[in-house]
């Protein structure tokens, strides 16, 4: 027969305390004897004592639930973070309600009322690009965290990707190599992402004092823009030795355009992509050197200033998470494969 589960009252008797002092010890509150807290977490151990969920929150005013609404029905770059933030939610034992708006904004509302009707103490809003979107945080009584989008109030907490940063870092591997005559082809240039991108490439060269081969070539985040502006570039900038691409998609629509056109990748032009979207960056041949945006890093530091909001401490402003570079097989000095 399994045996009775533990009460406050049973703790409070085992320490000898009353049930308000046992409840305060067990919350961590600050009105409580450092002896006497002792000895009710010492009795609440003795008896594998869990706190009752509903109880703790009818207590605290707290549900311990929080919400995650995402627009990026894809989830190419949603699901990563919104893992990282379940991590992050499950580690500090919150329940977490996932709704997802496809982008629409009408729909967006309705999960919004529908989130706080369930009276979730705080909420992760992830956007579908980088592009800064509007604020939800006004008039809303639980505070919010933006990820992977920044909000368009500066008085909200978002977390963004550098993408600047990390495009500088892409750019300073391909001169370290020996890289001189580097091009780059992105994205649609109305995303933050392929500005940002571009802004840290420019950048990049311009600290090394090397000038761009050709101009930035600008078109949709696919396989078949990199192949006709691969067409394009190498026709018109026979000499280029490396690309920087705004994503993987891009680098892999290069990387075949190239071969089919007699150029060796990376003995004759080294690639680097964008993403580290792994269908693509190890699928590739040769596999693709790229920036990895650490996203799911992302979403797990999104929910711990979640957690720090909903304790009084926010933390306003457009926050910038590092990203890494995977080198793989795309990126090697000249002529060494």
């Amino acid at each position: 027969m399994a045996s009775k589960r533990a009460t406050i009252n049973d703790v409070a008797s085992l320490a000898g305390v009353s049930i308000a002092t046992a409840s305060k010890a067990l919350n961590g509150r600050q009105d409580v004897r450092a002896a006497t807290r002792e000895r009710v977490l010492a009795a609440a151990a003795e008896l594998s004592f869990q706190p009752n969920a509903l109880a703790r929150g009818l207590l605290s005013g707290q549900t311990r639930t929080v919400g995650l609404l995402t627009s990026d029905s894809v989830g190419r770059f949603g699901i990563p973070v919104l893992l990282g933030a379940e991590d992050a939610f499950g580690a500090g034992e919150m329940a977490v309600l996932l709704c997802d708006a496809r982008g629409d904004a009408i729909r967006e509302q309705h999960h919004l009322r529908a989130l706080l009707s369930r009276r979730v103490d705080g909420l992760i809003v992830v956007g579908e690009s980088t592009n800064p979107r509007p604020s939800v945080s006004k008039d809303l009584p639980v505070p919010v965290v933006y990820a992977y989008a920044a909000s368009q109030d500066p008085e909200d907490v978002s977390f963004v990707p550098d993408d600047v940063g990390s495009a500088m870092m892409a750019v300073n591997h391909l001169l370290a190599l020996g890289r001189r005559r580097i091009a780059h082809i992105t994205g649609p240039t109305h995303y933050k992402a392929a500005q940002d991108r571009a802004e840290g490439f420019r950048l990049a060269l311009a600290e090394a004092g090397v000038e761009q081969a050709g101009q930035t070539l600008s078109g949709v985040w696919s396989q078949r823009w990199g192949r006709h502006a691969a067409e394009m570039l190498l026709m018109a900038e026979p000499e280029i030795d490396a690309v920087f691409c705004g994503s993987d998609q891009i680098a892999a629509g290069f990387v075949e355009a190239a071969r089919e056109r007699g150029r060796r990748v990376p003995d004759d032009i080294a690639v680097v992509g964008y993403d580290n979207w792994e269908v693509l960056s190890t699928e590739t041949r040769p596999a693709l050197t790229t920036v990895d945006m650490n996203l799911e890093l992302l979403g797990r530091t999104a929910a711990q200033h979640l957690f720090a909001a909903i304790d009084g401490r926010a933390t306003p402003g457009v926050h910038k998470m590092p990203c890494h570079l995977v080198i793989r097989d795309s990126t090697s000095p000249p002529g060494v494969s």
